[in-house]
């Protein structure tokens, strides 16, 4: 199954590429070139937004009764397709993303029109209250209290692995409301704003030597029932809710495509019949394979059909594939890795071999992630095994 474009998407298409030559700067792809996090540099991204939201594109999957340019699935694979090949930074998904949809839905009049202006701005910026310490995978464990006191909830708990929320102004939490039920039944979804007082957090540095993660703490912090989304002790249908739209994606194959190309610039000077060549060959097949089974997936979604499992079949080999090519990065700057990453540790040392290879080995570390965050490579064989296999 072939994605074909007709003249009005192709027009569409012209439109992108004409934005992103006049307005995305070398400045903004020069920052998010030299980032290896998961949601790439925050400059690079606020300011891409700033540019977007100007032209009314911020929200590229809302609707447009909510703000959004209201954009067909075709159009916006397109954009994405078009950004990735420009170098444009990905805009924070947290807010825009993830927890848009579930205001679309769940939200009450006042909270979509509080709320959704501001996410399109960027003048609220959000973060994920979903794992804790001990609840990461098992997440219906969590521990996290959120108490009835008159209009206000009183919340006691911690939050681990929040990415972002030292940029965060808000944070979307999962709490437990009700303890005396099963643990799905007792989860409530709230909306916290960042400065009230008992919210603090503390950085947690990656191997990598990068801060995107952080552990969150809310001592006796007084949130406004107003905040809440959608019925208490219903939040865990919330949360199923917006892992759809965290989990989904496009335009994946022609991300992986650019890095495909910078790992061959590595291989460019080695021989023919390296070993790191065949290997590197050997991926690209199967980044061709993938390819096409993206294609063939957004055309599904262009017709409107369910992709169903085939999302998460695309997340498991999206990750492995990734980890692939940055594991073959590693090889190809060979002695200089080591220097690299102590540089990107915070060590005050010069660069030692090209500047350009910089990024390679905290992106090879960050990437041992990427088959956990989003919903880990064993919860996705998991919905494989039951969608398709009927196991």
């Amino acid at each position: 199954m072939e994605l074909t474009l007709t003249a009005a998407e192709r027009l569409f298409q012209t439109e992108v590429r004409a934005l992103l030559k006049a307005e995305l700067t070398p400045e903004i792809i020069a920052l998010e070139n030299n980032t290896t996090t998961s949601l790439g540099n925050n400059e690079a991204a606020m300011a891409w937004q700033a540019i977007l939201h100007k032209r009314g594109w911020a929200g590229v999957a809302w609707p447009s009764e909510f703000g959004g340019p209201g954009w067909t699935s075709n159009q916006r694979y397109i954009f994405n397709t078009e950004c990735e090949k420009f170098g444009a930074p990905s805009l924070i998904p947290l807010g825009l993303k993830m927890l848009a949809p579930v205001i679309f839905k769940y939200g009450t009049k006042a909270q979509q029109d509080y709320y959704l202006p501001k996410m399109l701005s960027a003048d609220h910026y959000w973060c994920q209250g979903y794992s804790e310490p001990g609840s990461g995978s098992d997440l219906a464990s969590l521990k996290t209290r959120a108490e009835r006191d008159g209009d206000h909830y009183v919340v006691n708990g911690t939050k681990m692995w929040t990415t972002h929320a030292q940029y965060a102004t808000h944070i979307f939490c999962l709490v437990r409301t009700n303890s005396q039920v099963k643990p799905q039944a007792g989860i409530s979804f709230l909306l916290i704003d960042m400065a009230t007082p008992g919210v603090t957090f503390k950085p947690i540095y990656t191997l990598a030597g990068d801060h995107e993660v952080n552990q969150v703490f809310f001592d006796n912090v007084q949130v406004p029932v107003a905040n809440l989304i959608g019925p208490e002790n219903e939040g865990w249908n919330v949360a199923k809710y917006l892992l759809e739209f965290e989990r989904g994606g496009s335009a994946v194959a022609t991300g992986l495509r650019v890095e495909m190309a910078t790992l061959e610039l590595l291989l460019r000077d080695l021989p023919g019949e390296h070993g790191l060549k065949k290997r590197a060959a050997e991926t690209d097949i199967e980044l061709l394979a993938m390819a096409q089974m993206e294609t063939t997936l957004q055309a599904k979604v262009a017709a409107g059909k369910n992709p169903g499992a085939a999302s998460s079949l695309m997340k498991i080999k999206a990750s492995a594939l990734k980890q692939a090519i940055s594991a073959l990065k590693m090889q190809a700057i060979a002695n200089y890795s080591l220097p690299h990453n102590n540089r990107l540790m915070l060590a005050d040392l010069p660069t030692v071999g090209r500047p350009s290879d910089q990024t390679i080995t905290a992106g090879y570390l960050n990437e041992r992630a990427s088959s956990i965050f989003g919903g880990a490579r064993e919860v996705q064989k998991n919905i494989i095994a039951k969608s398709v296999l009927g196991l």
